[in-house]
């Protein structure tokens, strides 16, 4: 039988076993530095072929509302936690009963559908940006006309610019509406960004929090292209992100890793959305500073004291998706002769156009001189 969460102890050393809810790449990030720091992982993924399951411990390939599988799980293992927000609250409430799980039901709950998230947001006095909840043809209808142009977002299961699509008038916003089957959506109105920063943080059970450097993002298609870390422009800015981002994990009592995307308008900052988990934007925490985003949600689960965030190089990050394969195997050699660069591949099946199938990172002393290397190998490479 498992123990009652009051029951195990508030600090879980290795080699305990530790679960994963998703098998794609932050998962694999997250068993990777768990073996690194002597723990065993289980994964339940329905993907016989996940990326992080194939180098657990004990991969379960079943459904995340599979009761058999669920209930394994928490019977094994002692401390459970997900890779991506969209693993049912059902599952994750019944896993709480007997384990610990961070991030809370609660937090992911309100992270995984937009209109308890930008609610979150107004309410906790924070800035967002002027938006409507549609849950009809007449809620468009009946939307002001100063709220256009805009993008029409569904509240679930959006992600990578998938289930969303820019409007400028209220009957472009209604076929919208239509083709997403009239699911509820949150229309946002939107905002001439001078640029795009995040901020991913690790906040532990005591309250305890320690930031990682701003980054600043840009997007191609949607999906996330290119991280310089720290990000440009004025430190006003990037301090005042860290703030928020702080102040949005407090609002929410969160316990674990937090990603918070942020728009730089005219100068300010305005919250776009979250994620309760380790975010793209931050994955040059591998290469570039002392503790990683995946180290640091090893230790927010098992209560360890929080590593130490400080950023050791300058560092640019570049997705690589899967249409760098459209010409067949990517000539990798050109990669690594760029002696400070690091090439991190997930380890998928298959490439697909649009899939993040790896990442590279650049170090130097600046970020010029990362940028311009990063930019040569993206070139090298074919992305864009």
């Amino acid at each position: 039988m498992s123990q009652p969460v009051t029951s195990i102890p508030s600090t879980i050393l290795p080699p305990a076993m530790l679960g994963m809810l998703g098998g794609g790449q932050l998962g694999r990030f997250f068993v990777i530095a768990a073996h690194e720091m002597g723990y065993r992982v289980t994964v339940l993924d329905p993907d016989m072929n996940s990326p992080a399951g194939k180098i657990a411990d004990v991969h379960l390939c079943a459904a995340y509302d599979d009761q058999v599988a669920l209930t394994e799980m928490a019977k094994s293992c002692e401390a459970i936690t997900t890779e991506f927000e969209n693993v049912p609250a059902a599952t994750l409430e019944f896993l709480a009963k007997n384990r610990i799980v961070r991030p809370a039901p609660a937090a992911v709950a309100i992270a995984q559908h937009r209109v308890l998230e930008k609610n979150f947001i107004r309410d906790a006095g924070l800035p967002v940006a002027p938006y409507k909840v549609i849950e009809s043809a007449d809620d468009v209808a009946a939307t002001d006309a100063s709220l256009y142009p805009a993008i029409l977002k569904v509240a679930r299961f959006g992600y990578d610019g998938k289930g969303q699509a820019r409007v400028s008038t209220a009957e472009e916003a209604k076929d919208a509406f239509e083709k997403f089957g009239g699911e509820t959506c949150v229309l946002e109105k939107m905002l001439k960004l001078d640029y795009e920063v995040s901020v991913v943080l690790a906040r532990d059970a005591q309250g305890q929090v320690a930031t990682f450097p701003t980054a600043e993002n840009s997007h191609l298609n949607g999906i996330l292209d290119v991280s310089i870390v720290p990000a440009r422009g004025s430190e006003s800015v990037r301090e005042e992100a860290q703030k928020l981002a702080i102040k949005v994990a407090e609002k929410l009592n969160y316990v674990g890793v937090l990603g918070v995307e942020f728009f730089v308008c005219d100068g300010q900052l305005i919250v776009n959305e979250m994620a309760p988990r380790p975010h793209n934007s931050a994955h040059y925490t591998i290469d570039a500073c002392v503790t990683n985003q995946f180290e640091q949600q090893v230790r927010v689960l098992t209560g360890m004291q929080l590593g130490a965030p400080r950023l050791h190089s300058h560092a640019v990050m570049v997705n690589i998706l899967g249409d760098v394969w459209r010409d067949g195997e990517p000539k990798w050699t050109q990669l690594f002769a760029h002696s400070e660069l690091k090439l991190h591949l997930y380890g998928k099946h298959e490439p697909r156009a649009g899939r993040k199938m790896g990442h590279f990172t650049v170090l130097a002393d600046s970020s010029e001189a990362a940028l311009h290397q990063a930019t040569i190998a993206r070139q090298e490479l074919g992305i864009g």
